[in-house]
C-alpha cells in the first residue's frame, strides 16, 4: 500500500509563518537602531545617521504594514516569502554600503536572510538568494562609505584583510545555507515519513476493532428484528393457507430467521474468536504475515530455525503485522524468484528473518536503510514510491521492542537479509496502549 502513494500525498508545502518574519524583523530592528545610536551618539564616529534611520524606518514600515494586513497565524506562499527576505538582504546591504562595506565586522549579518530562507523555502529559491547575496557583498568589496572612525582620521584595511572577509561572507553563507537546508528537508521529511505511519497503524487498529462494532450492531439490531420474527409467525397463524399472502409471509419469516442466524454469528464473533485474537503464537504469526502474499509468482519457502522450549505466545498487535508483512512485500518486491522465511526461538529470544534471491543492498547505503524517502535497492523503479516501506515496518516493530538488522547474505543465490529479533519477555508482554505516533518521535 505504501509504495502506491506519491510523493504528493505526503509532502507538504512551505509555508513560512509571518509572525517568525516580523519577530526577526523587529528583533533586527531594535539592534540596528542601537548600534547606530552607539556608533554615533556615544563613540562619536561620523556616520550618516539620518540615511541609516531612513533604511531602518522602511523596515519598520513594512513591519506594520504586515502587522496590520495579515492575521498573526497567517503563512506566506514561498513566493511571498522570499520577496520579504530579499528585501531584508538588500536593506541589510543598504546599512553596509553606509557603514563601511564588508570592513563593518557586522557583515557577517548577510548570511541571516539566507539561513532563513535554506529552513523554510524551496532549494531553487534559496539558490537564487544565495546568489543574490554574494552579489551584493562582491559589490560591498568595491563600493562602500569610509568606515566610521575617529572624526578627522581614516581606518584603511589592506585589501588582503577586506579579500579574507569576502571569502568569509561568502562561505559562511554557502556551508550555513547547505546545512540548514539538509537540516530542515530531513526533519520534513522524517515529519510526513511518521504521519504515513501514524494513518498505517490507525488504519490497521481500526481493522481489528470491526469484529467489535460488528458483535453491537448485532446486538442492537437483535430486538426488532426478533419482533419481526415474532409477528410474521403470528401473520402466518392466521392467514393459515391463504393462497394470496401464504407464499409472502412463509418467505418474509424464513427470511427473519436466516437473519437471525447471521447475527448470531455476528454476536458470537467477538467472544468466540478473543482469545484467538488476543493471543497469537509465533507460528500463527508467520503464516497471517505470508497469506497475503502467497500468489504473486514468488515462491515462498519456510524454514523454521532452532526451537528451545514452548512456542511463545504473544499478544496480537496490528504495528508488528503490518511491520512484517511490509518487509515480506519488499523482499517479493526484489525476489528473483525466491524468499526464504525463518523464525526460531530458545527462552531469551523469538527472532523472525527474511531471505530473498534479489540483488540485495547496495553497499554505500546499507548503513542508511530504514530512513524515509530513501530508495534501498539497485534497479528499483523511478518514482515508483516514496520509499516509506522499510521506514514504516522499522519504526513499527521497533515501537514493538524488537531490534532490526539489514544486511546482505554470503552465499551464492541469496540477496538481502532482514532480521527481526525481540527479547522472549517483551514478545509475550501485551502491545502497550495505543498512542500516537508523534508522541513517540
Amino acid at each position: 500500500m505504501i509504495k502506491k502513494l506519491q510523493n504528493s500525498d505526503f509532502q507538504q508545502p512551505y509555508r513560512l509563518r509571518l509572525n517568525t518574519l516580523i519577530r526577526l524583523r523587529w528583533l533586527a530592528i531594535i539592534g540596528q537602531s542601537l548600534t547606530v545610536l552607539v556608533v554615533a551618539y556615544w563613540l562619536n564616529y561620523p556616520l550618516p545617521v539620518s540615511l541609516c534611520f531612513a533604511l531602518i524606518a522602511c523596515s519598520a514600515w513594512l513591519n506594520l504594514l504586515l502587522t496590520f494586513r495579515f492575521p498573526a497565524a497567517h503563512r506566506l506562499n514561498p513566493l511571498a516569502a522570499l520577496g520579504i527576505l530579499t528585501f531584508d538582504a538588500i536593506q541589510l546591504a543598504g546599512l553596509l554600503y553606509m557603514t563601511g562595506g564588508l570592513t563593518n565586522p557586522f557583515s557577517l549579518l548577510m548570511t541571516v536572510p539566507v539561513v532563513i530562507s535554506a529552513t523554510s523555502l524551496p532549494l531553487r529559491m534559496t539558490a537564487w538568494l544565495g546568489l543574490l547575496v554574494m552579489a551584493t557583498a562582491t559589490a560591498l568589496v568595491f563600493f562602500h562609505l569610509p568606515l566610521p572612525w575617529v572624526a578627522g582620521t581614516e581606518l584603511p584595511m589592506p585589501f588582503v584583510y577586506v579579500a579574507g572577509m569576502w571569502m568569509a561572507v561568502l562561505s559562511s553563507i554557502a556551508f550555513t545555507a547547505i546545512y540548514a537546508w539538509r537540516v530542515a528537508e530531513e526533519a520534513r521529511l522524517l515529519a510526513n515519513a511518521l504521519a504515513a505511519t501514524e494513518l498505517v497503524l490507525q488504519r490497521e487498529q481500526h481493522l481489528s476493532a470491526l469484529d467489535g462494532l460488528a458483535a453491537a450492531a448485532a446486538h442492537e439490531l437483535g430486538t426488532p428484528l426478533a419482533t419481526i420474527t415474532l409477528v410474521a409467525k403470528e401473520m402466518e397463524r392466521a392467514l393459515g393457507k391463504d393462497p394470496k399472502f401464504h407464499e409472502d409471509v412463509t418467505l418474509l419469516r424464513s427470511q427473519s430467521e436466516r437473519c437471525r442466524e447471521i447475527l448470531k454469528r455476528l454476536t458470537s464473533l467477538s467472544s468466540d474468536s478473543e482469545v484467538h485474537m488476543a493471543r497469537l503464537p509465533l507460528t500463527s504469526l508467520v503464516e497471517e504475515v505470508i497469506s497475503p502474499h502467497r500468489d504473486f509468482g514468488i515462491a515462498i519457502n519456510l524454514d523454521p530455525g532452532e526451537r528451545i522450549g514452548p512456542e511463545p505466545v504473544g499478544h496480537r498487535n496490528p504495528g508488528v503485522i503490518y511491520g512484517l508483512g511490509n518487509l515480506v512485500e519488499n523482499a517479493i518486491d526484489f525476489a528473483t524468484s525466491t524468499i526464504t522465511i525463518s523464525w526460531r526461538w530458545d527462552d531469551r529470544s523469538v527472532a523472525f528473518e527474511i531471505i530473498d534471491d534479489g540483488p540485495g543492498f547496495p553497499p554505500e547505503i546499507i548503513d542508511r536503510i530504514g530512513e524515509p524517502y530513501m530508495s534501498t535497492r539497485q534497479g528499483a523503479e523511478p518514482g515508483g514510491g516514496l520509499g516509506l516501506g522499510l521506514f514504516i515496518a522499522k519504526t513499527l516493530l521497533e515501537r514493538s521492542g524488537a531490534t532490526l538488522a539489514f544486511h546482505n547474505a554470503n552465499e551464492r543465490g541469496k540477496g538481502a537479509v532482514v532480521e527481526v529479533d525481540w527479547p522472549r519477555d517483551v514478545f509475550l508482554k501485551p502491545a502497550a496502549a495505543s498512542a500516537s505516533m508523534f508522541d513517540r518521535a
